[in-house]
């Protein structure tokens, strides 16, 4: 019964079941009724609760908050092929809100010219499909 129970109460949070019609067309015809009309009341009444808690726990990727960069010019190295090849540094500071604590990690990624060009084409490919999918 609790197994039952919780797999009917995931499928209305899953599914946004938010009207009593919706809820109850879950049951069989031969359940019985009362007991089918509390179980819905109570899903119903709970349900924006349980939405947000779950919401609340769910796992997040870190998001960028701050994005600098900069380009650096060799013009000394043990490496004759390194000398006055520019490469792009770019320093990434990350929020991370896991478990309830928010906490700020710094990433510096040094970019030879290929490298970013790889990177700026593959962003440009991701902004296409995404106005794609926004309809812009």
């Amino acid at each position: 019964m609790v197994q039952s129970l919780h797999a009917v109460s995931h499928h209305v949070l899953f599914f946004g079941l938010s009207s009593p019609e919706q809820i109850l067309a879950l049951f069989p015809e031969s359940f019985h009724s009362s007991l089918k009309n509390l179980i819905t009341k109570i899903l119903l009444e709970n349900s924006p609760t349980w939405r947000t808690e779950a919401a609340a726990d769910q796992i997040s990727l870190p998001q960028m908050k701050e994005l600098d960069w900069r380009v650096d010019l060799v013009t000394g190295s043990d490496s004759v092929s390194r000398m006055s090849v520019p490469t792009c540094l770019v320093q990434l500071k990350m929020e991370d809100a896991a478990a309830g604590s928010e906490s700020v990690s710094s990433v510096t990624v040094e970019l030879s010219r290929e490298s970013l060009d790889t990177i700026l084409d593959g962003l440009g490919r991701i902004r296409d499909q995404l106005s794609v999918v926004a309809g812009n």
